[in-house]
């Protein structure tokens, strides 16, 4: 985000001067340009992000906007500038056309915040132009090889009604496997209906899945339909499907087999047109063995197997799944973090038994615990650590026991390493000297002129990295 080429449109010029202040200082976009509007910006450079200011009436801004499409193209995201408690009275006409807003007076934290939406943005129409075979979402994320192999198969399957049988640990993301093959098929516009076959009592599962009709049963107050019947056209996701009762596995073989079924409490045949999918953690094969699953539906439902990956064996994909469940967070506006090199390769030790499941409550226990902030290895939860905890306390007792920055920086050396992949410098060095400030405030008790000391710098240059940081110090005690 550091590196996004803005463009900005806007009559105020005061308005326009503070905010390009504003980026210039946070070091979080590049002004590539500005005009009071579109009139002036005929011969810009493009951008990759429009910043517009509010005009006078919402009719105007329209007019704009659309300017601004008409030039740098209808997928241009735009963020736009306006007085906080106007905010909330865009027209949906306008808002829906927006990406996100910066509202005045300026904070730094929303501006960051926008500036990601638009980055979000960016990336996701990035890969809509690459085709359907690419929008693939939430635990699909990864360049790992076995997350490769799943999306191929997800591509030569998608829009074919063979049946699917989707294969792995609880937590992979089978149901995203699964809701990817319905939208990649000729079926996208018709229902996706799941149904978790563990979570359903097997003397309720019949009336779900083929509905029934009114006193069929005791509490059968009215007839209703099952989810066969909500599927029509569509895809019938069965999860857990190992979890099934033998007398139900007779039932659904005899409806994949002949297309009909009756609702309970009816002699009625209703013809179905679905798509089956099937998710299980068992192994259907010792289920067969052992006499609780039946053989010839599994061969009924197992045309076209797809295994997905644990997490464990796809530690390379942990930061990119890092930063999507982030940047959905964020554009859900529940709050976002940052996590340092350090922590991340934490994470990447973990065994992950709950698999991505566990890695995205991670993400949104640290968006409450740290909102806004860095997170480092000392501050995930103890299991999360791993050896790199251990070593990076050892390296800092070291530090502080030789008193001397010659210490420090020879203890550090024999700890990081460059990742195979590289890193982002400017972002690295940026979350290095937030922790070590932040460290620094922290141990001397919010007294600004303690921790300048500390760290050797200008008390007024330290509040002005404290300001960009966000970091808060202690007014009564800050010794300014």
């Amino acid at each position: 985000m550091a590196n996004t080429r803005l463009y900005m449109v806007d009559a105020d010029a005061e308005r326009r001067k503070l905010l390009i202040q504003l980026l210039a200082f946070t070091e979080i976009g590049d002004v590539i340009g500005e005009a009071d509007s579109m009139a002036e910006a005929q011969d810009a450079e493009e951008p990759e992000v429009v910043v517009l200011g509010y005009r006078q009436d919402d009719d105007t801004t329209l007019t704009e906007l659309q300017a601004v499409r008409n030039q740098f193209g209808q997928n241009i995201p735009v963020l736009l500038v306006h007085e906080r408690q106007a905010a909330n009275s865009l027209p949906q006409e306008l808002s829906h056309q927006i990406v996100g807003l910066i509202e005045t007076p300026f904070k730094q934290r929303q501006l960051q915040h926008a500036l990601r939406l638009a980055d979000i943005h960016r990336s996701s129409d990035a890969d809509s132009t690459r085709g359907r075979g690419v929008q693939l979402f939430r635990s699909l994320v990864g360049n790992s090889r076995s997350v490769s192999k799943v999306r191929k198969l997800i591509e030569q399957v998608a829009d074919s009604d063979a049946n699917v049988l989707i294969l792995g640990e609880s937590g992979t993301g089978k149901e995203v496997v699964a809701r990817n093959l319905h939208y990649h098929s000729a079926r996208r516009e018709h229902p996706f209906v799941p149904v978790n076959c563990g979570a359903i009592p097997g003397d309720l599962l019949e009336s779900e899945l083929f509905g029934h009709e009114k006193g069929a049963f005791t509490g059968a107050i009215g007839s209703r339909q099952g989810r066969f019947e909500m599927a029509q056209g569509g895809t019938l996701f069965l999860d857990e499907i190992g979890d099934m009762p033998l007398a139900m596995q007779v039932k659904l073989l005899r409806v994949i087999q002949e297309r009909v079924f009756e609702r309970v409490g009816s002699n009625r045949s209703i013809e179905v047109n679905v798509r089956i999918i099937a998710a299980t953690h068992r192994e259907l094969e010792q289920e067969i063995a052992a006499g609780r699953f039946r053989e010839d539906l599994y061969y009924r439902l197992n045309v076209f197997p797809i295994d997905m990956p644990p997490l464990r064996e796809r530690v390379e994909d942990i930061p990119l799944l890092i930063n999507e469940l982030i940047a959905r967070l964020e554009h859900e506006q529940r709050g976002s973090v940052r996590l340092t090199p350090a922590a991340i390769a934490a994470l990447c030790q973990y065994a992950w038994p709950g698999n991505v499941r566990e890695l995205s409550n991670l993400m949104e226990r640290l968006v409450i615990m740290f909102p806004y902030g860095v997170v480092d290895v000392r501050d995930l939860p103890e299991k999360f650590r791993g050896n790199i905890a251990i070593e990076e306390w050892a390296v800092a007792e070291e530090a502080e026991a030789g008193d001397t920055a010659e210490a420090a920086v020879s203890s550090n050396a024999t700890v990081l390493r460059l990742p195979s992949d590289g890193l982002d410098l400017r972002e690295h060095l940026s979350n290095l000297e937030y922790s070590l400030i932040k460290q620094a405030i922290d141990e001397s008790g919010g007294v600004v002129a303690h921790a300048a000391k500390r760290l050797r710098m200008r008390r007024t240059t330290l509040v002005e990295k404290m300001r960009k940081y966000g970091l808060q110090r202690n007014e009564q005690a800050s010794g300014i």
